[in-house]
């Protein structure tokens, strides 16, 4: 039954967005960041737009959420979650929103920023 359970969530190369959810992010260095809220999909594409990362605060008060370009996540086997080339600085002036905020991912700006930030391609492109 296990076996049946980790095929229909996760194979050797590919997971499912549940499994995802909830999978902590590190930077380079090994220093824990945050972990992934939800994950984002171009429904056109099909392409994984952005990993929704949860940053800060305690106890979920004032936590933000930093949408990361899904480009940028690099999964490590040995750390059991996401590597990205970024430290709490550079995350404080990210783009971000609150709990209480719903950002207009449709908005190309909004995205171009999000990725200009980072220094990643769009999505789209």
């Amino acid at each position: 039954m296990r076996q049946e359970t980790l095929a229909a969530n996760e194979t050797g190369s590919l997971i499912s967005a549940d499994r995802v959810e909830g999978t902590a992010v590190y930077n380079r260095a090994g220093n824990h960041l945050g972990s992934i809220k939800t994950v984002m999909i171009d429904k056109p594409s099909g392409k994984v737009a952005y990993a929704v990362m949860s940053f800060g605060g305690f106890l979920g008060i004032g936590e933000k959420y930093h949408p990361l370009p899904w480009g940028m996540l690099r999964y490590d086997r040995g750390q059991s979650g996401y590597v990205v080339d970024l430290d709490k600085k550079m995350l404080e002036g990210a783009p971000s929103y609150s709990a209480s905020e719903t950002p207009n991912y449709d908005d190309q700006a909004w995205g171009r920023k999000v990725h200009d930030y980072y220094r990643v391609p769009p999505y789209w492109m």
